[in-house]
């Protein structure tokens, strides 16, 4: 099997699950967020009944892995990040009668996200040049009446840049309040 093959036929078993998802029936059609822990815009659109794409611009703290001891200390870097969110618990929320507005449920993403930092100086030597990761995450997210919207999600992520690349752990917090959305959602 070529490889195109091999990769259209794992795209395929990830979106044919949706295909034959009902509109209206859980995720907000979108809705537009402010991010107050790392400053920012989030956006998030429906694809499917239980599937949204998340995507997100601005202040992020991370991982820096240039750094001697990636652990050693965080930095914080402008970033774009995106998540393919699949929400695995509305229906569970809406028989315990909860709410599932702003999407209020658990998920499973794959999440990649670039980060753009300023030129630097690690071991006497002066380094530029953006670098990112890509890898699966799993986390909640709850939203409320009042507009404020929470998310936090953690999995792990192989980094690439100007350096060797590795498997390192990935973290997203986000909290903060819906400022726009198009409602479809029937658990509020």
């Amino acid at each position: 099997m070529k490889i195109k093959q091999f990769i259209l036929l794992i795209v395929l078993a990830f979106v044919a699950p949706n295909i034959h998802a009902q509109f209206g029936k859980n995720c907000e059609l979108r809705q537009v967020k402010i991010n107050l822990i790392n400053p920012g815009l989030e956006y998030e659109m429906a694809l499917g009944a239980n599937t949204t794409f998340d995507i997100k611009a601005g202040i992020q703290v991370a991982l820096d892995p240039l750094l001697p001891d990636v652990y050693d200390e965080l930095g914080v870097f402008p970033a774009v990040a995106a998540q393919y969110r699949y929400y695995y618990n509305f229906e569970k929320r809406q028989r315990n009668r909860r709410q599932i507005y702003g999407n209020s449920a658990n998920y499973i993403a794959p999440a990649a996200a670039v980060f753009f930092p300023s030129p630097r100086t690690i071991a006497n030597e002066n380094v530029k040049g953006a670098f990112g990761y890509a890898g699966l995450v799993t986390g909640l997210q709850r939203s409320y009446d009042s507009g404020f919207n929470f998310s936090v999600d953690v999995g792990a992520g192989y980094y690439a840049g100007q350096f060797k690349g590795g498997i390192y752990p990935v973290a997203n917090l986000s909290i903060g309040w819906i400022i726009s959305e198009k409602r479809w959602c029937v658990g509020r």
